[in-house]
């Protein structure tokens, strides 16, 4: 795999010459819907590049491997042809692979909200051991708001992804309560009752495991949590579910604020069979322009998450989005949520060009809309995933997680899957 910036005046067809990959295939590969529109920074990802070498007289195809710090199966690999390794010829050409990725194990989890569209699931799920469905929102009574998800859960299946139940403490306005967790957390009858429901969910649409997304947690909470969190774990253990939890992004144990305070990375890491660590809404749609995942901060988090969970427990979250922010930035106003792939359409629509920040390695840039109103995007591409998934391998972390998967972003499943082989826990 090469990753390529795109430069000026260069097109498809001459990217494919440098790397000797037909062109179509980089068209189809990161799925261009303008390839004879490229813009200046945008990515692009090169599978199966190489380079061609001609024989010289004396050669031998250990020294060419020698040569290009390549092994000589891997050039076997691309050259059928060569049916015999001690026999090659004068003006012969040889194509030598660029450096192949040692890949390792991991398991990949996406977020899905119920009402997905199922073109983009069923192109994603192959690429995921678990499909967790965003979310069946508890109740002060211990009952669960239902969702529409007995399609999801079987094309999951049929792809063996495990599905995963989340629950939420989301109320009726959207927004993650703080005393609707209270009112679970401080009453042992309405836990009994909700995981009694939880449990007749799970075992009749056929449910995997559950995963517990419960935030803005009073800090006073916290030990009422760990105890609910090691009592649905006992609950559902015996019974064959996997338990998940979702923790915000501290870098350290007594990180304040309300985001963080209740999440108990310890005894997470403890019970839980994994642990998803939302690491992204750095930039968020009220923030000023930055970064969504700046690596920088996403590596501290990692650094503390790592000492205290068993890092083969840790799903490191990526955002799969990015935000389009109005200047000059006022407080409160909104930046609108957009696609990796929309910021790119952006760029090409107003003549922008795409620059790197080294700091968080991440892509952004500025452009004018029709108004002359100035704007910055901040979003994810084939660079910036690479540099995310450095940490799953420095670190040797369980996996990843994506929030979420219903905008797709072929060059996310290119890097990954060049990176890594995923996991798959059904079949």
């Amino acid at each position: 795999m090469i990753i390529h910036v795109v430069r000026p005046g260069e097109s498809v067809y001459s990217i494919s010459k440098m790397y000797n990959v037909p062109y179509l295939k980089i068209i189809n590969d990161n799925e261009l819907t303008q390839p004879d529109r490229l813009v200046v920074g945008q990515t692009l990802v090169i599978l199966d590049a190489h380079k061609k070498h001609v024989v010289k007289i004396g050669e031998s195809l250990y020294r060419i491997s020698r040569m290009y710090n390549v092994s000589i199966e891997d050039i076997l690999s691309i050259n059928p042809e060569i049916k015999n390794k001690n026999v090659i010829y004068p003006n012969q050409i040889i194509k030598i692979p660029f450096k192949k990725y040692e890949k390792q194990d991991i398991e990949v989890n996406g977020y899905a909200l119920s009402n997905i569209n199922m073109d983009v699931l069923k192109k994603t799920l192959p690429n995921l051991t678990y499909l967790a469905i965003f979310s069946y929102e508890v109740r002060e009574d211990g009952t669960l708001k239902n969702i529409n998800d007995e399609e999801i859960i079987k094309a999951a299946k049929a792809e063996n992804v495990a599905p995963l139940m989340v629950i939420t403490n989301l109320d009726e306005t959207g927004g993650f309560s703080s005393n609707l967790a209270r009112t679970i957390l401080s009453n042992e009858d309405i836990q009994d009752k909700l995981l009694n429901n939880v449990l007749e969910i799970l075992k009749n649409k056929g449910y995997s495991g559950l995963d517990i997304d419960f935030e803005f947690i009073y800090p006073e909470d916290r030990e009422k949590y760990n105890q609910f969190l090691i009592k649905t774990v006992n609950k559902l253990k015996i019974l064959g579910y996997s338990v998940t939890t979702a923790l915000a992004p501290k870098v350290s144990g007594d990180q304040k604020g309300l985001l963080y305070e209740a999440h108990d990375y310890p005894v997470h890491g403890r019970y839980a069979d994994h642990v998803v660590i939302m690491t992204y809404e750095w930039g968020y749609t009220f923030s000023e322009p930055m970064a969504v995942a700046p690596v920088n901060e996403v590596r501290r988090v990692i650094n503390y998450a790592a000492s205290v969970i068993p890092p083969e427990k840790i799903l490191m979250g990526i955002p799969n989005y990015g935000y389009d922010w109005l200047l000059p930035y006022e407080q409160g106003r909104p930046a609108r949520a957009i696609s990796n792939t929309e910021a790119v359409d952006i760029a090409r629509r107003y003549n922008a060009a795409i620059r790197f920040d080294e700091r968080s390695k991440t892509p952004y840039f500025n452009y004018y809309d029709e108004n002359r109103n100035l704007h910055e995007v901040w979003f994810e591409d084939a660079r910036s995933i690479y540099e995310k998934l450095q940490v799953v391998k420095d670190y040797n972390l369980g996996g990843v997680s994506y929030w979420t998967i219903g905008r797709y972003f072929p060059q996310n499943w290119l890097v990954l899957n060049s990176l890594f082989n995923v996991k798959k826990v059904l079949g």
